[in-house]
């Protein structure tokens, strides 16, 4: 009788397939995996999962969001990042379709966002997958967290609406602020002559040491030697008698303040570097000009106009209140590395305005301009802003897109600007648009338009002609350091899934958000306003020499009364003798 057979061992167990789909966080490993002679185990392999990425980045010193060969982007730091930080294998370096890559928004150059989501698969090991990802990024890029998603998840197909945020200083809306050079010439004897603006024409040249659109720090030692070269040379400017201002040339109108040397061109170009406040420099005989002030040197407040051995007549003299009102109206918000920054000052007393004006009126703060963001002036702003809500044709708001395109026809949920903030002093307006997607450049165009018709450059009855396919104008484009992205929402996406998945949404990282933007996005903002004037300067540029389609409604209209006069001489209905006159007022 033969030996019974010893029982069959059972089969190995499977070891499951990679998925992002699978519930434990990594691969089993196998008993063999350990040798034979009792070597250390392999490391363990982590699972690919499909996930949303939050995070939100400063613009500065970028070229825009989405990738792009020889320039320096926000995507390319993050692919880099992710592969540096484990999420991203070898393989799959710089080969962001092989791991599903997508983004909600495409922002521009400079453009800043607060709550941008990518999406894609990557290995994550939770929960240090974020901290892992930050340490690889600049400190200007930071991930606030991760959501996993269906793996048919798109951050970009995905996203119902964005809303964008545009901080717009209230002065933009005065048409007397920063005027150009033709309406400077033209208000020349009419009583109420425009003032020139001497600091934008300081800030267009090349300032050394100051943080450039490209977002570069100054050196702090670079800085420190400056500020000692600056005091010698305050210390000669000093003594120097031909520092004033001659008066004999002024009257009612702005001059030139005339600079005898070098040292006083280089002291003043250090005040104008350094970030400024604002003041009346005042002769005897009446304003001179509005120069800019330096917080650092706000106690002794222009010190090359207002020297101490000239007491003259004609020497200039500041209120010496102006810096102490200045210092009490900013609240300084201490974000975590202790750093200061000025933001939203409000008083019970001034909540209780019919105006809602995040500051005060005229009376109340005498250091603001003449010009406030008032009930009168929102309503109008904000008229203006709703001519963009709905379907239109937005060929004329973007640029490379035909009228013919369907992608020119974009949906605009709503556009509004009802509050005033405060930044480092500056007053701005926050415009913000909800929509269903934008074109490249189309909500700085769309604010360029509105800021345009504010101050009287161009008319309101524009917007009749500007959604029109057959009808092609020149809008002009605002400064992109104001524009940041506000958030990115996927509604339909959460409501569909929200029994299995958890809702991809910044409510759970606000804090960190608004942290974020405290830290970086509005000091940034500020700064370019202060040291470089990037409104300011653009504000000269609006005028119909630069942008002649501003005129198309005068230019429109006199074409059709040329054009119904030739048809009534044609059937005899009336005179020849009037087109002469028609085409006299045309040429004119």
């Amino acid at each position: 009788m033969a030996a019974a057979s010893p029982p069959a061992s059972p089969p190995h167990p499977k070891r499951p397939k990679m998925s992002s789909s699978s519930d434990p966080d990594q691969e089993p490993t196998s008993p063999s995996a350990a040798g034979a002679d009792g070597a250390q185990p392999r490391a363990p392999r982590y699972k690919r999962r499909k996930v949303a990425i939050l995070l939100g980045y400063c613009g500065a010193g970028y070229q825009g969001m989405q990738k792009n060969p020889g320039a320096r982007t926000i995507e390319g730091d993050l692919e880099e990042a992710l592969y540096r930080a484990g999420a991203v294998p070898e393989a799959d370096r710089a080969a962001p379709r092989r791991y599903d890559w997508a983004r909600a928004a495409r922002t521009d150059k400079g453009v800043s966002a607060a709550a941008q989501v990518v999406s894609g698969r990557f290995y994550v090991d939770p929960p240090v997958f974020t901290d892992r990802l930050n340490a690889q990024l600049a400190p200007q890029i930071r991930a606030f967290g991760y959501v996993r998603v269906t793996n048919s998840f798109n951050a970009k197909k995905f996203c119902d609406r964005r809303r964008y945020v545009y901080l717009l200083p209230v002065f933009a809306l005065d048409p007397s602020a920063h005027p150009d050079r033709e309406a400077v010439m033209a208000s020349v004897g009419s009583g109420s002559e425009l003032t020139k603006c001497l600091e934008c024409s300081e800030r267009g040249r090349k300032v050394p040491g100051v943080m450039g659109r490209e977002g570069k720090v100054p050196d702090p030692a670079l800085q420190e030697e400056k500020s000692v070269e600056a005091s010698r040379e305050e210390a000669a400017v000093g003594s120097n008698e031909d520092a004033n201002c001659d008066p004999a040339s002024t009257g009612d109108r702005s001059v030139d303040l005339p600079i005898p040397d070098n040292e006083t061109n280089t002291q003043i170009t250090e005040m104008r570097s350094n970030g400024a406040e604002k003041c009346d420099v005042q002769l005897s005989g009446g304003t001179l000009c509005s120069e800019a002030v330096p917080a650092s040197i706000s106690e002794t407040v222009c010190p090359i106009l207002n020297s101490d051995s000239n007491t003259n007549s004609d020497s200039v003299d500041v209120d010496p209140s102006f810096v102490a009102e200045k210092k009490g109206s900013i609240e300084t918000v201490v974000t975590e590395d202790g750093n200061k920054q000025a933001m939203d000052v409000v008083t019970e007393d001034e909540k209780k305005q019919d105006v809602d004006y995040e500051g005060s009126s005229l009376e109340e703060m005498p250091l603001k301009s003449a010009f406030s963001y008032t009930h009168e002036v929102k309503e109008m702003f904000n008229r203006i802003l709703k001519k963009y809500v709905g379907t239109h044709n937005f060929h004329n708001f973007t640029t490379r897109t035909k009228a013919e395109d369907p992608a020119a026809k974009r949906f605009i949920i709503s556009f509004a600007a009802d509050r005033v903030v405060n930044l480092d002093g500056i007053d701005f307006i926050r415009c913000e648009v909800v929509g269903q997607s934008f074109m490249l450049h189309q909500i700085r165009k769309m604010i360029g338009l509105a800021v345009a018709v504010m101050r009287n450059c161009a008319p309101e009855s524009i917007y009749d002609v500007a959604f029109r396919k057959d009808v092609n104008l020149n809008v002009p484009t605002a400064p992109e350091v104001g524009l940041y992205l506000d958030e990115c929402m996927f509604t339909s996406y959460n409501k569909k899934w929200k029994d299995s998945h958890e809702a991809v949404s910044m409510e759970p990282y606000s804090e960190e958000a608004e942290e974020f933007k405290l830290k970086y996005i509005f000091p940034h903002i500020a700064a370019m306003e202060h040291k470089e004037g990037a409104v300011a300067l653009w504000l000269h540029s609006l005028n119909s020499r630069n942008y002649p389609d501003f005129r198309y409604m005068d230019n429109a209209g006199t074409e059709a009364s040329i054009a119904a006069a030739v048809e009534s001489v044609d059937e005899g209905t009336v005179p020849s003798d009037n087109i002469s006159s028609v085409m006299a007022s045309y040429d004119a």
